[in-house]
């Protein structure tokens, strides 16, 4: 959990604020949920491994002796829990007020989250989360929205030329069925099946056979990662993804998918741009650990780094568990502290921030005038002090964001003022 020095927090906002500002253009309302959730709603099943990564708030009025008698039930202990994404919170939230909601509901949340991560770089136990959701739609447009949404506000940022790999958790089950692994085995094989990338089709293998895998699921998965893709630089589409998979996908969700794809294309792209640089890119073996996950899945890609800006997917089963029927919805969140790293967003040039730098004899009912002087013309500004090292002062103003200063002696009037860009 860190702190963040003006500069810092000044940076931040102006990123929050292009977020705010392209998700509001594109249609979608910011909501605000408490911090804390029950205990038995973050810790229902289907949170994945963030359930046990969550910070749990003790109950009030429990003594000595009430927190030993509870030592080993984690529920008597505790009845509230920091949230630990921002999706469980909205389905909660949903089901509260659906009756007060467009059929069709597109949420903003940007909030911070609490996990009790090992913290490293670029892993906090405090973080802010950035979604988008849209519940109430179970077609391909709203998985389309959510993408166009997404790369337009990755491009107000200043990160053109992000794509997102895609796919389906219904294509991977299909696909993990037809090689032979059981519905026993697919939890293992999932989690194997993501380190792809890391260890390679072999050391897949190797580990498939070694969770007692059935040697034949594995051969035959083990020969599918070896055949030659020869269709791979084919545009997203129908025949793009048919390519990466075994003969006899099922129909409907292959269409699912292809729908997203051309809804995208038409959202991106004009008779000035290449029709088929659809930014999409199918990988049949994202697998995304959240459990909750239902069918598509996606996570942001950018050429100027080798790890993901943000993710998402279709929760169709969530909220029903909440409202007691099936609603359909799907979400994609930025990583907001891997993201706010790569942007360098200019301040508002236009915008005048001065340093009114005044001696010691300056009464103070003269400085708060000429303050208000300032103010009055929309300027924002700080009183300093001088000191003995001027220099410093305002380097340190200009740090903070602040574009001119002017030096203020006792009598001197509004007009008279010099002001001086900080450079």
């Amino acid at each position: 959990m860190r702190d963040f020095l003006p500069a810092d927090k000044a940076r931040r906002e102006r990123v929050l604020a292009v977020i705010r500002e392209r998700y509001r253009a594109h249609g979608f309302d910011e909501i605000e949920t408490p911090v804390v959730e029950e205990y038995a709603r973050l810790h229902a099943g289907i949170g994945g491994d963030n359930e046990k990564l969550a910070f749990t708030v003790l109950k009030r009025g429990l003594d000595a002796d009430g927190i030993r008698a509870a030592a080993d039930d984690p529920a008597a202990l505790s009845d509230l829990g920091l949230r630990y994404d921002l999706t469980v919170p909205l389905a909660r939230f949903y089901a509260s007020h659906r009756a007060e909601l467009p059929t069709v509901f597109r949420a903003i949340q940007i909030a911070p989250v609490w996990r009790a991560e090992r913290p490293q770089k670029g892993r906090y136990r405090q973080f802010v989360q950035c979604d988008i959701d849209i519940i109430g739609d179970a077609s391909a447009r709203a998985e389309a929205e959510l993408v166009t949404a997404s790369l337009d506000t990755l491009d107000a940022l200043g990160l053109e030329g992000g794509w997102l790999r895609i796919n389906d958790r219904r294509l991977l089950d299909w696909m993990l069925d037809s090689f032979g692994f059981t519905a026993e085995e697919r939890p293992g094989v999932l989690i194997t099946i993501d380190k792809l990338d890391k260890i390679g089709p072999e050391g897949v293998a190797e580990e498939l056979r070694s969770r007692g895998a059935a040697d034949s699921a594995v051969d035959a998965f083990a020969a599918f990662l070896r055949r030659p893709r020869t269709l791979q630089h084919l545009p997203f589409g129908e025949a793009h993804v048919r390519a990466e998979l075994p003969e006899g996908a099922p129909d409907e969700v292959v269409a699912h998918l292809v729908g997203i794809g051309a809804a995208v294309a038409a959202a991106r792209h004009s008779d000035e741009k290449d029709a088929a640089d659809v930014p999409l890119r199918y990988d049949p073996f994202l697998v995304r650990g959240m459990g909750y996950y239902t069918g598509t899945i996606f996570e942001l890609a950018h050429p100027s780094v080798d790890y993901s800006l943000g993710g998402g997917g279709r929760y169709d089963g969530m909220i029903g568990r909440f409202l007691g029927q099936e609603v359909p919805a799907v979400g994609f969140s930025f990583g907001f502290e891997r993201l706010v790293e790569l942007v360098d967003l200019p301040t508002d040039a236009a915008a005048s921030a001065v340093v009114l730098v005044h001696d010691r004899d300056v009464p103070v009912v003269e400085l708060l005038a000429l303050k208000a002087d300032l103010l009055a013309e929309g300027s924002r500004v700080r009183l300093e002090q001088r000191t003995k090292n001027l220099k410093a002062l305002l380097e340190r103003s200009a740090a903070d964001g602040y574009t001119a200063f002017a030096t203020v002696a006792a009598g001197q009037a509004r007009d008279a003022l010099e002001l001086k860009p900080l450079s």
